[in-house]
């Protein structure tokens, strides 16, 4: 596939977003036009020279199918969606923004004869279960947790996509189930259990994490933007690092509880308003997707140039820890 001649990045202001509108930008993968969307604009100081930013929600499918309209857009990079709700998101806006806004933007890509979609999906897609294979691959079935509302929308999106796959074989379609993605300024619901004094284990559970860095995903995102092969593919660097080995990485000690008590402790701390996690939330440790990356190195073309061992170390270190 040949370089498209314009891209639109929704959530082109978010974490992710900023990264791969540079990497973009620089040509890693379109060699035409570069137009970023989002709620919200960068500061004119913090613009990118030659990307245009266009204030748009997804959730406004009529704004959607301007932008691609108007910018003649041929291909569309897909990031928008909530990955860290603030305490007050409720669960509808974050379905609004993830699925509602995921159809919005399909059907304004068909409607404007876009040729390339390319999806952020997730590893959560496959959803927190005890009968996960171990290492997933693409082939195996989606089925986010209703419980986590990430999850169980990622899993809703990819269904919406495969029904596109059948309808729409015009607009090919690159997605990306993404593994957790560590980056030097990263700072979220699951590092922030790395800076603890002692880091929880659930009794029964290694808890192993797949890790990519930053820079890998908008390389993989910018690829798949541009000369990539369409098709589905797990996202994360070589291996797994165990809450053990973190442990030991960071030099503190673990506690390891039973499950039944964490999710007592989830639940009397919820109802009381302490914390917004419930006792699923224990699932989410134990059971974390084991991602393979197989496809993404010999199929897709790219390995990663951090592990997930070296992801982690390299966001200990930017972090000081």
């Amino acid at each position: 596939m040949a370089g498209r001649e314009s891209v639109l990045v929704t959530g082109g202001s978010g974490f992710l977003g900023r990264s791969v509108v540079a990497a973009l930008a620089k040509g890693d993968g379109s060699d035409g036009l570069v137009v970023s969307a989002d709620l919200r604009t960068p500061d004119l100081d913090e613009r990118i020279p030659g990307v245009v930013y266009e204030t748009a929600d997804v959730t406004d499918r009529v704004a959607i199918g301007d932008l691609i309209g108007r910018h003649g857009i041929g291909t569309v990079v897909h990031l928008a969606s909530i990955v860290n709700p603030g305490r007050d998101t409720t669960a509808e806006e974050e379905y609004e923004v993830d699925v509602v806004g995921s159809r919005n933007v399909l059907e304004a890509c068909v409607e404007h004869g876009v040729a390339r979609v390319v999806v952020s999906s997730s590893g959560a897609a496959y959803g927190y279960h005890a009968d996960n294979p171990v290492p997933l691959t693409e082939t195996d079935p989606i089925r986010g947790n209703r419980a986590f509302p990430y999850s169980f929308h990622k899993r809703l999106v990819e269904q919406m996509l495969a029904d596109y796959r059948e309808t729409n074989p015009e607009l090919e379609q690159v997605v990306l189930r993404i593994g957790t993605i560590l980056g030097e300024t990263v700072d979220n619901q699951i590092t922030a259990l790395f800076r603890r004094d002692r880091l929880l284990k659930v009794r029964g559970s290694e808890t192993p994490f797949v890790f990519i860095w930053d820079e890998d995903v908008a390389a993989i995102i910018a690829r798949a933007a541009g000369p990539g092969p369409p098709g589905i593919f797990n996202v994360a660097g070589d291996g797994t690092v165990t809450l053990d080995l973190i442990a030991g990485e960071l030099g503190r000690p673990t506690i390891t509880v039973p499950a039944w008590s964490i999710k007592a402790a989830l639940y009397a701390g919820n109802r009381l308003g302490r914390t917004p996690h419930g006792p699923a939330q224990v699932d989410f440790l134990r059971y974390r997707p084991v991602l393979d990356n197989t496809r993404l190195k010999e199929v897709f073309g790219y390995t990663p140039k951090l592990t997930s061992l070296g992801a982690f170390r390299a966001w200990r270190e930017a972090q000081g820890l």
